[in-house]
């Protein structure tokens, strides 16, 4: 027997689930938030509930929103059940459940952009929020900044009423609160992208001088776009978190599981004001950056040590890839030698500390965390989380072999075939390109390193060149599990 999930509901909910104490009813709305996934529900809407639940931030509800046809399903879940979600954590031992309450509606869907335009532009919303993926960002890193090339940005540039874009929509909404005196909001990424703040504040600002320089000065000057590290695991929903949650007798069309663990840690820039997130756990402080790299290098940047590895093994989670001897063998010796080096440490912990503590929760085998899913866009994730530390590495003449190794499994990856002979499914926006271009290399190894939209002046190192070709030569001709023996013993030996 389940319940569905409602407002009505609420009260007849099993006991054991946490459900929302405060009068939604009574929300007023202060953020739009573009990009309801299931990251963004376990972790900026589970903050602002937890303020909503000590009687605050009554007048911040979050505005759901999307810019693609895909959101329309989302959509449709979520306001079928008043937009409630039920986020369940585990534990390795032990789970709950909670009924979070933060979101009240959800725009409608359209090409033109025109209710997410209109919304954003009245005064009672004060922040526009984002996860949209690292892909989402318009970021070439060839020239290494904003792509003011691509089809949907010279669209938004030409036609900026009618904006394909989250970026044009943006613009759009701000150019009316100019125009009407309503002021300007604060942007704030909550993407996994190093100074997400600064990448999101070139990508309106440029995009807006495209087509109206003086528009584009005002967002310059009025509006804010704090930096951000949020981290929390989350995987994405299927059959088996469907299951999770009609066992505890809930009827959720898009429930959403997490780890027992999150941080968010935010630059105090809001034009407009903000909720106190500080008070349910938020860090507010001018040194995001130092967190961030953290982060992104050790947790990030390990995920990919781990994904392409477990997807050419037939390794179905990041669980099952720490528990896999030789994974996890490759994985703690490249963050120990090869990314712990170029992280700074931040109050209260050091690198190796939060390498050791990144080991104990990717080790959680209640998160199915599919290695797929780690593994998906690896033409922005590489580039944001490996390809750095590379860069820094060389600059230091320091090793970098292991992450050649990384660079050399997701190319192997990228070929389309497991080690088992089963195919690869399209997992990234340019499949198709990477996979000729894997193939390719298997002949002439250099061609991958070729895709200076990715790699840029990497492969002029010869260093870097060298490793990856060896690497790679190895994978095609002896197989993962031997390559990955090869490096480990090499570190073993010395």
């Amino acid at each position: 027997m389940t319940t569905a999930l409602s407002n009505r509901n609420l009260s007849i909910l099993p006991k054991e689930i946490v459900r929302p104490v405060y009068d939604r009813a009574a929300l007023k709305p202060g953020i739009v938030h573009i990009g309801l996934g299931n990251f963004h529900r376990a972790h900026q809407a589970w903050y602002l509930h937890r303020l909503m639940q000590e009687g605050l931030a009554g007048d911040w509800a979050i505005i759901g929103a999307g810019v693609r046809a895909y959101d329309a399903a989302m959509r449709d879940r979520l306001l079928t059940q008043d937009c409630l979600t039920t986020l369940i954590e585990l534990s390795p031992g032990s789970s709950s459940a909670e009924v979070i309450g933060s979101m009240i509606d959800y725009l409608p869907i359209e090409d033109s952009n025109a209710p997410l335009v209109q919304r954003m532009s009245e005064p009672d919303i004060r922040i526009v929020s984002l996860t949209v993926t690292e892909s989402g960002y318009f970021v070439d890193p060839s020239v290494g900044g904003f792509d003011a090339g691509h089809p949907d940005i010279r669209h938004d540039a030409a036609n900026p009423d009618r904006p394909r874009t989250v970026f044009g929509a943006i613009v759009a909404a701000l150019k009316i609160r100019r125009d009407s005196g309503a002021g300007p909001f604060t942007v704030q990424s909550c993407d996994n992208l190093r100074g997400n703040g600064a990448i999101t504040r070139e990508a309106v600002v440029t995009l807006a001088r495209l087509s109206n320089p003086t528009l584009a000065d005002w967002i310059d000057a009025a509006c804010s776009f704090p930096n951000s590290m949020v981290d929390c695991i989350v995987p994405a929903t299927g059959p088996n978190e469907l299951a999770l949650v009609q066992n505890l007798g809930v009827a959720d069309a898009a429930p959403v599981t997490h780890e027992n663990y999150r941080q968010w840690v935010i630059e105090d820039d809001f034009c407009a004001g903000r909720p106190d997130w500080d008070k349910v756990g938020a860090i507010f402080t001018p040194a995001v950056h130092e967190f961030e790299a953290m982060k992104i290098r050790i947790l990030n940047g390990g995920h990919q040590v781990l994904a392409n590895a477990g997807e050419l093994l037939s390794v179905a989670t990041i669980a099952d890839c720490m528990a896999h001897p030789l994974i996890s063998a490759f994985f703690r010796k490249v963050e120990k030698d090869e990314i712990v080096p170029y992280v700074n440490p931040v109050p209260e912990i050091t690198p190796s500390a939060y390498a050791d503590l990144i080991a104990e929760r990717f080790s959680n085998s209640a998160i199915r965390d599919t290695t797929r899913r780690v593994a998906f866009d690896g033409s922005s994730r590489h580039p944001g989380f490996i390809l750095p530390i590379i860069r820094d590495a060389l600059e230091a003449d320091g090793e970098i072999d292991g992450l050649a190794l990384v660079e050399a499994l997701w190319a192997r990856m990228c070929s389309g075939i497991r080690e088992d002979g089963s195919l690869i499914d399209d997992n990234d926006p340019i499949w198709k390109d990477l996979t000729t271009t894997a193939k390719a290399a298997k002949q002439r190894p250099t061609a991958w390193l070729e895709q200076r939209q990715i790699y840029g002046s990497l492969a002029d190192n010869s260093q870097f060149s060298d490793a990856f070709t060896r690497w790679l030569g190895m994978l095609c001709e002896n197989g993962v599990a031997a390559t990955l023996s090869a490096y480990v013993d090499q570190g073993a030996a010395e």
